[in-house]
C-alpha cells in the first residue's frame, strides 16, 4: 500500500522542471517614454482558450522588451512567455513565467529579427495557449 501512495508523490517531484535563469520570474520593468515600438501583433487563442490583447516589442537603447498590452488569458498551469521563430514552440526563447507583470526583457544575445511570434505556452503539459504573429512597425 505504501508503494502505491508514494508513486504519485515521486511522479510529481520528478516531473517538475527546475527553473533556469530565463524561467525565473523577473522583476517588473517599465517601458520608457523614449522607447521605440519595433513590432506588434494581436494574440489569437488556441482551441478552448480565451485571450485578448497585444504583444509589442520595444527598443530602449540596446535592450529589447516584450510588453503584453491590454492582455488577459484563460487561467492555466505553468504558463510561460516565449519569443518564437514560428507559431509553434519549437525554436524559442523563454522570457519567463506569465505573471501579473506585463514587460519581459529579451536577453541581449537574442537576434530579434530571427523571431516572428510571441507565444503563451503551458510548459508543464506542453499546450500552446495563444499566439501573436509580430508585424514590423
Amino acid at each position: 500500500m505504501k508503494k502505491l501512495f508514494l508513486f504519485p508523490i515521486l511522479f510529481l517531484i520528478l516531473s517538475c522542471q527546475e527553473e533556469g535563469e530565463l524561467t525565473k520570474s523577473v522583476t517588473s520593468t517599465e517601458i520608457s517614454p523614449n522607447a521605440i515600438l519595433k513590432y506588434h501583433g494581436n494574440f489569437e487563442p488556441t482551441a478552448g482558450i480565451i485571450v485578448s490583447g497585444e504583444a509589442k516589442i520595444y527598443q530602449e537603447a540596446n535592450q529589447y522588451k516584450v510588453k503584453l498590452d491590454a492582455f488577459s488569458i484563460s487561467s492555466g498551469p505553468d504558463l510561460k512567455v516565449y519569443l518564437s521563430k514560428s507559431a509553434t514552440p519549437s525554436e524559442f526563447v523563454n522570457l519567463g513565467n506569465l505573471t501579473s507583470q506585463t514587460v519581459y526583457p529579451i536577453p541581449a544575445n537574442v537576434a530579434i529579427t530571427n523571431y516572428s511570434h510571441v507565444l503563451i505556452h503551458c510548459q508543464q503539459y506542453s499546450h500552446l495557449f495563444a499566439v501573436a504573429a509580430l508585424i514590423q512597425n
